[in-house]
């Protein structure tokens, strides 16, 4: 058993602040973003599913650009571009199949 505490936190971006988790087929991350943090465009064959916990999270999914805050959630399909902006100190839940090797 593990707990969230003894998952080290690595910065992956300026003001992104990440703890992953692997399983075999998925990958678990949680996140603490800072204020005006960015995720540049990107996309990746992995299904993502976006829960944001806490906070304003600008994202923008295939063009689209949408504010969440806390209990919105989104699944991102795979290869779609997205980005995102921290309107505020966030924290967001992220899961990922198959498992997201960037991270491991």
């Amino acid at each position: 058993m593990l707990h969230l505490n003894d998952i080290p936190a690595k910065e992956f971006l300026p003001g992104l602040f990440g703890k992953m988790l692997h399983g075999e087929s998925s990958t678990l991350g949680v996140w603490e973003i800072r204020k005006g943090a960015v995720i540049p465009e990107h996309s990746h064959v992995n299904e993502q599913i976006t829960y944001i916990t806490e906070g304003e999270l600008q994202m923008t999914i295939g063009g689209k650009t949408t504010v969440f805050g806390p209990g919105n959630v989104q699944v991102i399909p795979p290869n779609v571009p997205h980005s995102g902006l921290a309107l505020t100190d966030c924290r967001v839940i992220d899961s990922w199949t198959p498992v997201r090797e960037a991270y491991r």
